[in-house]
């Protein structure tokens, strides 16, 4: 079965870590641009990071550049996103997806998403 699993999501406190996975099966990632992407409650899906195919180049949007790190290593078909410095307004649900290129906001690619894993930070 073709598709990405997302895991590493959890509870944290504001100023914590942690560190998402990205995991490709039925393929290989190496092909695709890979983007992060979340929604909270009551608010529309954003992207957060992409990263190319090779991971020669990346971008995230402003509010967690500094903060999250986007990394692939296509040996293990795996994506990351590292987090730190979290906010309670980065509390979502964080989805992975394939994309043809890296590209966020208005305009890009919207490509349907999966289970995703849940990021809650709360004292």
């Amino acid at each position: 079965q073709v598709q990405l699993v997302e895991s590493g999501g959890g509870l944290v406190q504001p100023g914590g870590s942690l560190r998402l996975s990205c995991a490709g099966t039925g393929f290989t990632l190496d092909a695709y641009a890979i983007g992060w992407f979340r929604q909270a409650p009551g608010k529309e899906r954003e992207g957060v990071s992409c990263i190319s195919s090779n991971g020669g180049s990346a971008d995230s949007i402003d509010s967690v550049k500094g903060r999250f790190t986007i990394s692939r290593d296509n040996a293990k078909n795996t994506v990351y996103l590292q987090m730190n410095s979290l906010k309670r307004e980065d509390t979502a649900v964080y989805y992975c997806a394939a994309l043809p290129y890296c590209c966020l906001g208005l305009g890009c690619p919207s490509p349907p998403l999966g289970q995703g894993t849940q990021v809650t930070v709360s004292s």
